[in-house]
């Protein structure tokens, strides 16, 4: 039983983003160790205007202590440059945070979200996990059962889509440098305001590029002059709606997956 394993533990700092994985592991640290389980949440200018509020209200509706600290992967030349290997300097910086304040707390481990189906991903941030001694409650743990389980707990974040650093909307090869990330974040909001939830904007240099659900792709092409409008408002030169829906990792589809580097 997953509970029972986290007890174990004794106490436990979650890595939480707010996100349905992340919810449910923090719900299960509350559950199995009470005050002696705190969610931390990073902040930097690669998290989407909007997250820090939902993970508080997550944060609230479980119960559990929660903290927010800053994080500088900016400041990490591995992840500027936005090679494949990306995610693994954004872990390292995030778990190096998380890792110097359990230890000056004297919490005993530190848990992720990561479950069965990140597994098959392309997750370099898996190794720096693997480093740092991260736990993975649910690495046995299908997507799906998250949800499951994140529906029997009643979480505000059951139904949320994932929400990747805005970093991801970057091609790799292109570096990664903050206006470029709030560029983006603008151009999401101004999207996300005309009514569509689940989107990217994916950035091509004076090109912003809108991917949108499948089941709003349509409503959306209906709509394009005011969408790209607002798009361009945000700050882009040009900005197209992508014909092809959105699906999460698109920009790893291309990428070798060596087992070792999983």
């Amino acid at each position: 039983m997953i509970e029972a394993r986290i007890a174990e533990l004794g106490s436990v700092v979650v890595a939480f983003s707010g996100g349905v994985d992340s919810s449910v592991v923090a719900a299960l640290a509350h559950r199995a160790l009470g005050d002696n389980a705190l969610a931390v949440t990073a902040v930097s200018p690669a998290v989407a205007t909007g997250e820090l509020d939902g993970a508080r209200r997550v944060a609230e509706h479980i119960g559990i202590a929660h903290e927010i600290v800053s994080t500088d992967e900016l400041a990490r030349p591995g992840y500027r440059a936005n090679g494949a290997d990306r995610c693994y300097f954004c872990k390292s910086e995030l778990y190096d945070v998380l890792a110097e304040l359990a230890q000056r707390r004297g919490y005993n481990a530190l848990l992720s979200g990561a479950n069965k189906d990140d597994q098959g991903d392309w997750r370099p941030g898996l190794r720096a996990a693997a480093e740092h001694g991260v736990v993975h409650p649910l690495q046995d743990t299908t997507k799906a059962e998250v949800r499951e389980l994140a529906r029997a707990f009643e979480l505000p974040s059951a139904e949320k889509p994932a929400s990747p650093c805005l970093a991801s909307r970057i091609p790799y090869g292109t570096a990664v440098d903050p206006d470029t990330l709030a560029l983006i974040d603008r151009a999401e909001r101004a999207v996300k305001a005309l009514g569509f939830d689940v989107l990217r904007v994916r950035h091509h240099g004076i090109m912003g590029r809108l991917e949108v659900d499948a089941a709003d792709l349509e409503r959306a092409l209906a709509d394009e002059h005011r969408i790209t409008a607002a798009i361009k408002a945000a700050g882009y030169r040009h900005a197209v709606i992508d014909p092809e829906p959105f699906r999460s990792g698109r920009l790893n589809a291309a990428l070798v997956r060596p087992a070792a580097s999983r």
